[in-house]
């Protein structure tokens, strides 16, 4: 009866860590942050940051598009620029 009881716990433990692990991430609307392309990328972003996504997300679909000037000169554009097309990539 004890090691049903043990495992009745862990099998419980494991359950609910892919039950939490499977849910989705979206974060809704009304919460705030910054969406491009139906994509949430986060909460309180500088506008180099979005500028960056958005170039990023551009050039994952296939049209480049980067300010070489910012992403050699501005860690946040180049940060944005870098999320941005990795995020977009994957849609």
């Amino acid at each position: 009866m004890k090691y049903l009881n043990l495992y009745n716990i862990s099998l419980t433990a494991i359950l609910s860590l892919l039950a939490t692990a499977c849910a989705p991430s979206t974060v809704p609307p009304k919460a705030g942050g910054y969406y491009y392309n139906g994509i949430y990328f986060g909460q309180n972003l500088d506008e180099n940051y979005r500028h960056g996504i958005k170039d990023g997300c551009r050039t994952a679909q296939g049209e480049y598009t980067k300010s070489h000037r910012l992403f050699n000169n501005n860690q946040s554009y180049e940060d944005g620029w870098f999320l941005g097309r990795n995020k977009c990539r994957l849609k």
